[in-house]
């Protein structure tokens, strides 16, 4: 699993039958010290993550484990939406501090 941002929407009217009902996510990847990556996913989210927070990402076959994308062609998936973590005793991130 991986700390990622959610940055956007992917919009796809034709799906496979195993995606439809599925929403489509872009990601990026972020350090514990709120860092961007340069590098962009589509991901499926089954949790309901809107713009701008902060969610798990797993990829790979554990991405095909969730009820919802069970048998489906799916490589990554946001599978939780982060309220807060902390490194080293601090707190880096909490969603409870958002304006």
């Amino acid at each position: 699993m991986v700390i990622a941002e959610v940055v956007g929407t992917v919009v796809a009217s034709q799906k496979t039958p195993q995606m439809q009902g599925l929403s489509l996510r872009i990601v990026r990847r972020v350090s514990p010290a709120l860092t961007p990556a340069d590098a962009y996913q589509v991901a499926v989210d089954v949790v309901g993550a809107r713009e701008g927070d902060y969610v798990l990402l797993t990829s790979g076959s554990a991405a095909r484990q969730t009820h919802l994308t069970d048998g489906a062609p799916v490589d990554a998936v946001v599978m939780a939406i982060i309220d807060a973590w902390q490194v080293d005793d601090q707190v880096r991130y909490d969603r409870g501090d958002r304006v």
